[in-house]
């Protein structure tokens, strides 16, 4: 069975683990957390969405929840509608970046922000039935209620961060992979109030993905080329449900999701001053650029949801992990491809500058990913291998095991959302993080092989 389930939400494969029963229960417990009180419900456009949309439906009006229908909607419209609208909660319909046979359920808070660790324990208390699912009698249960258009308010919220009239005046040309994903119902939009000149590709929402949905370099050769054919100033690849971003330069250059939140930063950092925190993973490059605009710097664990409680704590200006989610708090505590365009196209401007050579402008590092099927009672011996194997570095753990040189690292860590390992390895030469990288993936598969 493929079911993982954690403070951040579910993820399972449809048939194997994520059926129609369990999807009912998640939302009843959702619903019993939320004391029948109104839900947004939004999904990411696969094609299972309609038949977990029902499922969850049936969980949340069994509890006496006022279910507001968001339809097709990326992951922060649904934060920023619970906001917008007063409700009680949300929930995501999306497995985000993974295959096209997953499906899952992610939460909101009443603010808008992911689930805590705290409200995600809670969840799981529920579901495993420490608590009883408050179940409503047939004159206490729920409705439906449709949301017209969902997207309204999460696009005005974007367009206030940004210089909207200068934008328009540079008339970008912007291609943009939504994949066939619920970034096709906003990226599109947003871009053209921008002003912007829009190519888009895989624009149904119909989850028919025309490639591997994660939005990394191997699997977004068409977007460069399509960059290069139109002549356009910028390329923009978001995930199935538009929390993360990838950027293509203006040359069809890959310049990728870790470059997404480096970009962000230096812009916003630059004009307004204050705390910024990225996860274990992030490349150093957001260090780099913390100490350029001389801002505090702050790291957390791995886990958008980890993130987001560092960014409260710190009282941060802008947060995100380098998988492409920039968080900008005054939109929601949420990853948000949206922010992340706006705020790209609004520091081209500024700089009166190229993507390329702003791009260019930024430190210099290689981070290499890799990952490999991983059971979770290995991870424990694939770290104490790990961290035998490189004695001389400093060693930090909690997340998994980072391992620290003073111009280099390689971390591993159990995946919150995939039964994998993951193994990433960032230094100033390509070559030596990639060697860095390989070594580490040898030494892991042999431990768990044993």
């Amino acid at each position: 069975m493929t079911r993982i389930l954690s403070i951040s939400g579910l993820r399972g494969v449809i048939g194997d683990g994520l059926d129609p029963i369990y999807v009912t229960e998640f939302a009843a417990a959702l619903g019993t957390m939320f004391s029948g009180g109104k839900v947004v419900v939004a999904r990411d456009g696969r094609s299972t969405g309609p038949a977990v949309y029902h499922a969850v439906v049936a969980g949340l009006l069994a509890t006496g929840c006022e279910v507001l229908d968001a339809g097709i909607s990326s992951t922060p419209t649904c934060g920023v509608l619970v906001k917008h609208l007063g409700a009680a909660g949300g929930l995501q319909i999306t497995a985000s970046h993974n295959p096209i046979d997953w499906n899952g359920l992610k939460p909101f808070s009443p603010d808008g922000s992911v689930f805590n660790r705290e409200l995600g324990q809670q969840l799981i208390q529920i579901l495993e039935g420490e608590e009883d699912i408050v179940w409503k009698d047939w004159s206490g249960l729920g409705s439906v209620t449709t949301i017209e258009d969902p997207a309204a308010p999460h696009i005005e919220k974007v367009l206030a961060l940004v210089d909207v009239d200068a934008i328009r005046k540079r008339k970008f040309k912007v291609v943009i992979d939504c994949n066939h994903g619920s970034g096709a119902n906003c990226g599109p939009r947003l871009l053209e109030a921008l002003g912007c000149e829009v190519v888009v590709l895989g624009g149904t929402p119909d989850g028919k993905f025309e490639h591997i949905p994660e939005p990394v370099e191997k699997n977004l050769g068409d977007l460069c080329k399509a960059v290069v054919k139109h002549a356009a100033d910028a390329g923009f690849a978001q995930d199935p449900d538009a929390d993360r971003l990838a950027i293509v330069d203006d040359t069809g250059r890959f310049i990728g999701e870790e470059l997404t939140l480096a970009l962000a930063a230096d812009h916003v950092l630059q004009h307004r001053k204050g705390p910024f925190v990225v996860n274990g993973s992030t490349s150093r490059i957001t260090a780099d650029i913390a100490e350029k605009h001389g801002c505090q710097f702050h790291r957390s664990f791995v886990g958008e949801a980890h993130v987001c409680a560092k960014m409260r704590a710190a009282q941060a200006v802008l947060g995100g992990e380098g998988n492409g989610g920039v968080i900008e708090p005054r939109v929601g505590y949420v990853r948000d491809s949206l922010v992340s365009m706006a705020y790209v196209l609004d520091g081209l401007v500024k700089r009166e500058s190229t993507l390329e050579a702003w791009a260019d402008d930024l430190p210099f590092y290689t981070i290499v990913k890799d990952k490999l099927e991983c059971p979770r009672e290995a991870v424990t011996a694939a770290c104490d291998a790990l961290r035998e194997a490189f004695k001389d570095a400093k060693p930090m753990e909690g997340d998994g095991l980072r391992l620290d040189w003073p111009d280099r690292w390689v971390q591993v860590r159990a995946s919150n959302t995939e039964p994998i390992l993951r193994v990433i390895a960032e230094a100033p030469e390509t070559d030596d993080a990639t060697a860095l990288c390989r070594q580490a993936m040898e030494v892991v598969r042999a431990a768990v092989r044993s």
